[in-house]
């Protein structure tokens, strides 16, 4: 898999970024109980992190589209680790909450640019498979985070979780800057100016629109989801404790593993069909946990979670089809409204789960699943199809 060195560089930047991305969801209860915060208080920790992704996205591919990939990737990966140790010092939740804010502002410059850098390098044909490599890098990520988290936070304290996740930043940085190779088929934009008229362009793509509002809906999904049944487990009759709760995301291997089948798939099936398959199966898995045993929560959380990788395998890879020019801002505006829906996805259903537990956010989901087939099924062609076709 990683004999073009490049394809090891794209995973850690994925793994990278999801790593710190969703780290504090297993820790929620954690959170709850030192800061004496509501369940709606503490997933702020995750969605500051996403709102702020979603605010700095569309500027970073601006500017990637005219200074390149490499240097902002590489430069972002450091950085990252500089907010990550602050968050061990943090002494109450308003200072957790903006220390995450901080977090996320540099998390664009690795997902975004990373994405274009995919669509630059590799030929059209090999996109799907590259792009489900970094997303498999970032489903790994996502695992380690929780896990990491729930596992040093288990053994000595939330606050050596974060010096730990900073230090797996910087070694991930050293590698990314040995095996990333300089960018060769970038195409500099005419300024700033001028990727701002590509991006007002690429608002005006009906299939680039999809696109976006189906990302949103993939995020928004995985966030309700991934946050909420912590504090189902956590309670009566589950009881788990922060490293079992951490390990529960043992389930993102499945999209590890989903992910890199993704490039197969479309080529037998197409991104449409197999968009509307894993939206079918995600919803399944959704209410496969409404069984109440844990081995059909743990169970339906893993088809979600293979599932929703797919999806968002296809979505990417569809992007960066699509958008033939001015990727990396095209990039920037799916990110931003990828986390815009991950944000609200943190905040939207804390009154679901308020007034009817658990299952009020599995139907919450499965109805924003229900609108992103339906958007898919109109508006997705395959490039170089007429947008009626």
């Amino acid at each position: 898999m990683f004999a073009d060195p490049r394809k090891l560089a794209v995973a850690l930047a994925g793994l990278c970024t999801f790593l710190d991305l969703y780290a504090t969801q297993s820790l929620l209860p954690l959170f709850a109980r030192d800061f004496h915060a509501s369940a709606a208080e503490v997933s702020l920790t995750v969605s500051a992190t996403t709102f702020a992704v979603a605010i700095v996205a569309p500027f970073v591919g601006a500017v990637a589209d005219v200074l390149g990939r490499k240097r902002i990737i590489v430069g972002a990966i450091f950085l990252l680790a500089v907010p990550t140790v602050l968050l061990s010092f943090s002494v109450t939740l308003h200072q957790l909450v903006l220390g995450r804010f901080v977090q996320g502002l540099l998390l664009p410059p690795i997902f975004a640019v990373t994405v274009a850098y995919i669509g630059d390098e590799w030929p059209r044909r090999e996109i799907a498979a590259v792009t489900g490599i970094y997303i498999s890098g970032s489903g790994l990520g996502g695992f380690l985070g929780r896990f990491i988290c729930g596992l040093v936070a288990e053994a000595w304290s939330w606050r050596a979780a974060f010096l730990v996740l900073g230090a797996v930043n910087l070694l991930c940085g050293v590698i990314v800057v040995r095996y990333l190779q300089r960018e060769r088929n970038f195409v500099r934009t005419a300024g700033i100016l001028g990727s701002f008229r590509t991006m007002a362009h690429h608002l005006r793509d009906s299939r680039l629109l999809a696109t976006f509002t189906v990302g949103a809906v993939v995020l928004f999904s995985f966030i309700a989801t991934f946050t909420y049944v912590n504090f189902y487990l956590a309670a009566p009759p589950f009881n788990f404790s922060s490293a079992a709760l951490g390990s529960i995301f043992v389930v993102y291997l499945l999209g590890v593993v989903s992910s890199a089948l993704v490039g197969h798939g479309v080529r037998m099936m197409g991104r449409k069909r197999l968009v509307l398959c894993s939206v079918a199966t995600w919803c399944l898995g959704l209410l496969i946990t409404l069984v109440p045993s844990l081995v059909t929560v743990i169970g339906g959380l893993a088809i979600a979670a293979a599932s929703g990788f797919v999806f968002q395998t296809c979505a990417t890879s569809y992007l960066t089809s699509v958008a033939t020019h001015g990727r990396s801002s095209a990039v920037g505006l799916y990110v931003t409204c990828y986390y815009l829906g991950g944000s609200i996805g943190g905040v939207v259903p804390a009154p679901a789960w308020e007034d009817f537990g658990w299952p009020g956010c599995v139907l919450l989901v499965v109805a924003v699943q229900i609108l992103a087939a339906l958007i898919v099924a109109r508006f997705w062609q395959e490039p170089g199809l007429p947008e009626t076709a």
